[in-house]
Parts: structure tokens; sequence; C-alpha cells
């Protein structure tokens, strides 16, 4: 039996995708993987029900039951643009002065991590805390009724190409912050979204090795990387972006390799995670082992 794959549907894992995706790497990969694809708090429940093997998940459904793919990774090493926080500042304050200020956080469910970064942001470096309250993914509707609102994917990447409509619909000035920034700023680390996660009993039982399974999604994950052309062609009629959006957000915003920076940023994502009683703490990482 194949492992079983659950996958985010947004662009930004695109490059890790590519050889399951790309003929003639996934004719061979079919043979080891079954790929189903679904939102990125909607993977982590598949990964932790059992009900897939691997998973693209957030960092914040990391448990001690799972265990980190080494290589890959979906982060930022400055301006990510699909993680936005949307603040109504009417007082024109500050960006410190107005996150201080929010009372309520509009936000949809699409990422766990997203969500748990604000929280973090707020509590531990803008001693606030608001209250977060879920909603689809519409800004105006969002700002209608909360402070503040969190887009999380494509669609903070579309608010972002429509701002001054967004801006004239909602009828107040919007303090514009990209997530990544404000982490980066705050701990000097990367942000990191999510990780390829494994239930390590399932190569046992496939009779897959670790390093097997390495190689695999770092590979594709160069191939993705060497076929960006290709995958803005296919993104571009899919996406009301522009090409050259999809380009720049592939090559100059997403950051997909594991190093040690986005190691020690997991660690310190779940350690503050943790002090605030947000998360249960990781107290080591769960690396799979090479």
């Amino acid at each position: 039996m194949p492992l079983r794959v659950a996958a985010i549907s947004f662009l930004n894992p695109a490059p890790l995708l590519y050889d399951f995706e790309h003929e003639p790497a996934a004719a061979r990969l079919r043979e080891r993987y079954a790929v189903t694809y679904t939102s990125p708090a909607d993977c982590a429940a598949k990964l932790q029900a059992g009900t897939a093997d691997l998973g693209l998940i957030p960092i914040a459904s990391l448990t001690t039951e799972l265990a980190i793919v080494p290589g890959c990774t979906i982060a930022s090493l400055g301006n990510v643009r699909s993680i936005l926080l949307l603040l109504k500042n009417s007082a024109n304050a500050t960006a410190r002065g107005a996150l201080a200020q929010v009372k309520t956080v509009a936000t949809d469910a699409a990422s766990r991590s997203s969500l748990a970064y604000a929280q973090i942001l707020f509590q531990k470096f803008y001693a606030a805390n608001p209250d977060f309250v879920e909603q689809p993914a519409d800004p105006v509707a969002m700002l209608t009724s909360a402070d503040a609102a969190l887009l999380i994917g494509d669609p903070a990447l579309l608010a972002r190409e429509h701002k001054g409509e967004l801006e004239a619909t909602v009828g107040a000035q919007l303090l514009w912050l990209d997530l990544a920034e404000l982490w980066r700023e705050a701990t000097g680390l990367p942000w990191v979204a999510a990780v390829w996660a494994v239930r390590p009993e399932a190569l046992t039982r496939e009779g897959m090795s670790a390093k097997q399974l390495t190689e695999d999604l770092s590979a594709s994950r160069d191939a993705g990387l060497a076929h960006i052309d290709l995958l803005v062609e296919e993104w571009t009629p899919r996406i009301a972006l522009p090409a050259e959006t999809i380009r720049n957000y592939l090559t100059k915003n997403i950051h997909y390799t594991l190093d040690a920076d986005c190691v020690q940023a997991i660690g310190r994502f779940r350690e503050l995670a943790a002090e605030i009683d947000l998360l249960p703490p990781l107290e080591k990482l769960p690396m799979l082992p090479g």
C-alpha cells in the first residue's frame, strides 16, 4: 500500500509537490505515495487521526507521535506576503501602538500555526490579549465585526492585489502588516509555517526507509525550484494574480529548505506557545533520523 499523503491546496507548496504532479517522476512516485489535497489544518487532523501517513502540516500541529522529515519546509526569511494582519487604524498610530490596542481579531481556520503566531506576538511582544473569532476569509466582513483580520494563504495574496479597492470598501484607514516580518523583528528568526511530518510506524509498515522518504521529498522540491517558469504558467489561470507576483512569491517570499535557523525557529515558536499555555511543550523536536 502506498503511503497516504495529505498535502496543502495552496500556491506556496507547489515547488514541494512538483515531482508528485509532473511526469515522469509522478508515475514512479505513485508506486510509493497516494496524495490527497486539503487545508493545512485538515492535513494535520488526518495525520494525527492516522488516516494519513505523511502530511505537510503546520508546526503548531507537531506532536511527539509524529516525526519531522528533514530537508523541506515552507518558511520565509523576511516578507512572506501570504500571512497578512489587517488592522483598522483611524487614530493613525504606529504599528506597535495599534497592535497594543487590538481587542478582537477575525481569522479564518486555514492554518493553526498562523493563528498561533498571531497569539504569541500579541501576548509576548505587544502586551495585548485580543479575542480571536473564526470567520470565512472575507476581509470586508471580517473588518466589519473586528478590529483586525488575519488572512492566510491565497486570500492574503489576493487582498494585497486589491488594496485600494479593499480600503475604500472598508471605509477605514488600514495597517497592512506581514506576520513573518513581525516575527522576524521580534525574535530574529525565520518564520516557519509548515514541515513534512510522518508517522514513523507507517514507514515500518510499508518497508520504506527514512532515507528514501527524505530523498523523494527533497528531489521533488529541487525539481520544483528548477521549473519555476512552468509552475508560474500553471498557476496563473488558477489564482487571480499577475504572473510576476506568483514568480516573486515562489522565488523571493518563500524559503523551502529546512536549515538550522528554521529548526531553531520551530523550537522557539513551540517554547513561546507553551509559555502562554497555547500548545503543549515539545522538549525535543521529533526529527526523523537519517
